[in-house]
């Protein structure tokens, strides 16, 4: 059984960490189920294990929390959901690189449910839209803009921390970091592409499409292995 809790109030980030702690260390222990928590945080900045000092633009708009999750810098704030993931990959099998796949996945069945098409790009881990309506970039590429990131962190295979999608916030709020180190794209979200998608119509399509790539016993996790995931 995994237990599913929405948070409606914005959480102070180090009160969701403390309380991931303590999941993680229920889990392990047999104390607790896995959990997935969907929660808001106010504006802030976080830097992950592969943070480079350069990519903090504008080092005092926000707090800025260091955590022990993969990745560089990204931006947490009002109208993105944040999805804490506290699953025991002993159940999944012990690959992280499957598990960050499966992640992808997830979210881009839930983009769907909107009629949005996600994408995943080598050497870009999170999920992105094609935007062929903006200008080219220097070299001729296609911009794209990135709308789901993903950072995870695991101790004895059971994993937290987890993924954000951008459902409505204040994309200029960005402006502050390089978002997971990358130059030369944007980032985007729900309602800025014109959808009217709210939080709870994103919780719903999460819920939805879970199954399909993260429940162990369901005959659909078939997707868990990284190849369905084309990475192009």
């Amino acid at each position: 059984m995994i237990e599913w809790t929405s948070r409606p109030a914005l959480t102070p980030y180090p009160d969701a960490v403390a309380a991931m702690e303590a999941r993680v260390a229920d889990i392990l222990a047999g104390r607790a189920p896995e959990a997935v928590w969907l929660v808001e945080h106010p504006p802030l900045y976080t830097a992950g294990t592969s943070a480079r000092a350069a990519d903090l633009v504008q080092p005092d708009r926000f707090p800025v929390f260091a955590t022990g999750r993969g990745g560089q810098f990204t931006y947490h704030g009002p109208g993105q959901r944040v999805v804490y993931a506290m699953l025991d990959l002993n159940r999944r099998g012990r690959d992280v690189r499957s598990f960050v796949a499966a992640l992808e996945g997830w979210v881009i069945d839930a983009l769907a449910e909107f009629g949005l098409r996600g994408e995943i790009r080598d050497g870009r881990v999170g999920v992105w839209i094609a935007r062929p309506e903006k200008p080219a970039l220097p070299d001729g590429s296609m911009r794209e803009d990135k709308i789901a990131a993903i950072g995870v962190k695991l101790r004895r295979w059971v994993s937290f921390h987890g993924l954000a999608i951008n459902v409505e916030p204040d994309l200029s709020h960005y402006a502050g970091i390089v978002p997971c180190g990358i130059r030369g794209h944007g980032v985007t979200s729900l309602v800025d592409l014109g959808l009217p998608v709210t939080m709870g119509d994103l919780d719903a399509a999460l819920q939805a499409t879970f199954a399909a790539w993260l429940d162990p016993d369901s005959r659909a996790t078939a997707k868990w292995d990284a190849d369905e995931v084309v990475r192009t």
